[in-house]
């Protein structure tokens, strides 16, 4: 995601911001990010009439027009979203209410103003802009002269950089440079995976046919050593080196389905999150008082300071009624202030969709809370929580 323009009054929190989404999982951040009541402003086509003394013509013309959301449709599949709503700027062209509809695509600038910006609109949008920060796989593919250092993040695939260098063949009594341009080329890829986060980074992939990786990999410890470059020296753990059929980025499925890949992926954010929604089916099933889901009763528990985890699908946050929406981040707050886990489901995910059989809000809790702390509440539905029903325990997922 491009980030344009931010404006945002401190004082109230509204304010604009506008964005050019470059991939399908930016559009995927715009559409969590408009909801109902929100205005949209884009250049558009609109059919407009001219009318003379002996005819009506019409013709298409390009304008700027600003409509408060209806209503917002979004195909990942089509990587288009659809933004419907009410002409809400004087316009030469479009009366005022007049119904319009946005297409939204890929490389098309969009400003987006809100009544309020809440923070965790504030914190998708600089996720969106810096995916660095939610990349918990590294994978640099190569052969001899090529590498793509790629990210991998629990929605998308990031192509962070591509290293080329021409390596000259060997020749039996000649020197033709080939050692010198091999480590000029792992010295390129070397400085690649020192812009790493190690913080966020939890897996490092080298990958190639033959002994690239191996050599490569021998290159940078040396020269981390050499240089006593403490970042590398400590993550050297985080490295797995595995085979692939080529450099190319093509190879980076099969790299993924390597088994030793994803062991060490366990680590990872997709994976934490399935695996936090397995302990809730468990204690759901073992334990019943120290889980609890829908959200009276979670509000509940919160109050109580009770919840170890808490588990909440996105979808929650598209509320066009803005005091809920604030009643779920303000809920977020107060179990990380508590030293609580939280975990934001994607609807798009296989571990989300079964967040959204519990109503997609749910918690593990530190301590038991009986069933006579929720008599007020006995109006939700129940579940059967054994596992051949549809909310049974997930298989772990090494990520999405």
């Amino acid at each position: 995601m491009k980030l344009l323009l931010k404006k945002i009054n401190e004082k109230d929190g509204s304010g604009s911001v506008a964005l050019i989404a470059q991939d399908a999982e930016d559009l995927w951040h715009l559409y969590q990010l408009i909801t109902v009541g929100d205005e949209v402003t884009m250049k558009t086509v609109r059919r407009v009439q001219k009318e003379s003394a002996v005819s009506v013509d019409s013709e298409k013309k390009k304008i700027t027009l600003t409509i408060r959301v209806v209503s917002v449709d979004f195909n990942p599949g089509a990587e288009v979203m659809r933004v419907n709503g009410r002409n809400s700027r004087e316009n030469q062209y479009v009366k005022m209410d007049a119904f319009h509809n946005f297409s939204l695509e890929v490389n098309r600038k969009v400003t987006i103003t809100k009544e309020y910006w809440d923070d965790l609109a504030l914190d998708r949008i600089e996720e969106a802009c810096n995916p660095d920060r939610t990349a918990d796989t590294a994978v640099v593919i190569m052969q001899e002269g090529l590498a793509h250092v790629c990210l991998i993040t629990p929605n998308m695939t990031l192509c962070k950089n591509t290293i080329e260098v021409n390596i000259p063949g060997k020749r039996k009594g000649r020197d033709t440079g080939h050692s010198k341009a091999l480590n000029k080329f792992y010295e390129q890829v070397y400085k690649a995976v020192q812009n790493l986060d190690f913080k966020v980074v939890k897996c490092i992939v080298l990958a190639s046919p033959g002994f690239v990786r191996d050599n490569c990999y021998k290159y940078m410890m040396e020269q981390a050593i050499r240089q006593d470059n403490r970042a590398l020296i400590e993550n050297k753990g985080k490295f797995i080196l595995v085979h692939s059929s080529s450099g190319h980025r093509h190879a980076l499925k099969e790299v993924l389905s390597d088994p030793s890949v994803t062991v060490q992926m366990n680590d990872t954010k997709a994976a934490k999150e399935v695996k936090a929604l397995n302990e809730l089916f468990a204690m759901l099933k073992d334990d019943p008082d120290r889980a609890t889901y829908g959200p009276a009763h979670v509000e509940r528990v919160a109050e109580l300071d009770a919840i170890d985890s808490l588990l909440i699908l996105d979808d929650l946050f598209r509320s066009c009624d803005v005091k809920t929406r604030k009643k779920y981040i303000e809920l977020m707050d107060s179990v990380k202030k508590t030293n609580g886990q939280v975990f934001i489901f994607s609807a798009q995910h296989v571990s989300g969709a079964a967040l959204k059989n519990f109503t997609g809000i749910a918690a593990t809790l530190r301590f038991p809370v009986h069933d006579e702390e929720f008599e007020e509440f006995e109006d939700e539905d129940d579940f059967d929580f054994s596992d051949e029903e549809e909310g049974g325990p997930l298989k772990p997922l090494a990520a999405s």
